[in-house]
C-alpha cells in the first residue's frame, strides 16, 4: 500500500492550501516535511494565479514541532537557506496564513511566526517550551515573538515554557481571528478570499514594506518604501484598479 504524502496541497480560487499530513504523529516535522512545504512555497510564488497560501495540519493538530525519533536518527527537518520546515528563514513574498487546531508547539510555534496571519480554533494551544528541556528556540521564536506580543509576555512564554491558549494568544495580537473547534480552515479561507480579492502586486509590496520597517532607520524606510511601491503605482494593475472604480465593476487584475 502507497503511504500517504506527508504534505498535501490544494490549490481553490487563487488560494494554495498546505497541510502537513502526518496526523499519527501530531504532525510532527521531518526532512520530508520540510522539502515538500519548500516546493510548495515555490510554487505558491511562481505561480501568478496563486494569491495567498494557507498553512494548516491534518488530524487536529497544527503541528508539535520536530520529529524526535527522526532526530534520533540524525534527520535534520531543516533546509539549508529556507530553515525548519522549509520556511522560517524564507518565508514567502506572498501573504501566508496559519490555520491552526489543537497544538502549535515548539518548532510548530515557530512554523506558526513564519506566517502573516493566524487563525485559531478556541481549542487551540500555543507553546515554546523548549527552556523546559534545556534548549532554545533557535528557529525564530527567540527571535521573532518578541515583534509579534510585548516584550514581557515573550519572555514570560520563552523564559517559563508554559503554553497559553488561543483566547490568551487572540488577547495578545498573536492570533487574529478565533473560531468554534474545527472551523479554522474555513474562516482561513474567508480571510485569504478577501486578500486575494486585492490587487496582488500592491499586496505583495505591502507585506514587504511592513516585515522590514523595523529593520530600517526613519530615512532608509521612506527611501526603501518608495523603492518598492514604485513599480506598483506603474503597473497595469493600478490602472485597472482605478477603471474598474470608475466604471463600478470588479477588477480583472493581471499581477502586472
Amino acid at each position: 500500500m502507497t503511504e500517504a504524502p506527508e504534505v498535501l496541497t490544494e490549490r481553490r480560487d487563487g488560494v494554495l492550501i498546505i497541510t502537513i499530513n502526518r496526523p499519527e504523529a501530531k504532525n510532527a516535522l521531518t526532512q520530508g516535511v520540510a522539502q515538500a512545504v519548500a516546493a510548495a512555497i515555490d510554487e505558491l510564488e511562481s505561480d501568478a494565479d496563486l494569491r495567498v497560501a494557507i498553512l494548516t495540519g491534518a488530524g487536529g493538530t497544527f503541528c508539535a514541532g520536530m520529529d524526535l525519533k527522526g532526530f534520533l536518527r540524525g534527520e535534520s527537518p531543516s533546509i539549508e537557506g529556507r530553515g525548519l520546515a522549509g520556511i522560517t528563514l524564507a518565508p514567502p513574498r506572498k501573504p501566508l496564513i496559519a490555520a491552526v487546531e489543537g497544538w502549535a508547539l515548539a518548532g510548530g510555534f515557530e512554523v506558526l511566526l513564519a506566517c502573516d496571519m493566524v487563525v485559531a480554533a478556541e481549542t487551540a494551544r500555543f507553546g515554546v517550551p523548549e527552556t523546559k528541556r534545556a534548549l532554545v528556540a533557535g528557529a525564530g521564536a527567540a527571535m521573532l515573538l518578541p515583534q509579534r506580543v510585548p516584550l514581557p509576555i515573550a519572555l514570560e512564554l520563552l523564559l517559563t515554557g508554559d503554553p497559553i491558549s488561543a483566547q490568551r494568544a487572540y488577547d495578545l495580537g498573536l492570533v487574529n481571528r478565533l473560531t468554534p473547534e474545527g472551523g479554522a480552515l474555513d474562516e482561513a479561507l474567508k480571510l485569504a478570499a478577501a486578500v486575494a480579492a486585492n490587487g496582488p502586486l500592491a499586496v505583495a509590496a505591502s507585506k514587504e514594506i511592513a516585515r522590514s520597517a523595523s529593520d530600517w532607520t526613519m530615512e532608509e524606510g521612506w527611501k526603501r518604501q518608495s523603492e518598492i511601491m514604485a513599480p506598483v503605482f506603474t503597473s497595469e494593475d493600478a490602472r485597472e484598479g482605478a477603471t474598474a472604480f470608475a466604471e463600478k465593476r470588479s477588477p480583472v487584475w493581471k499581477g502586472r
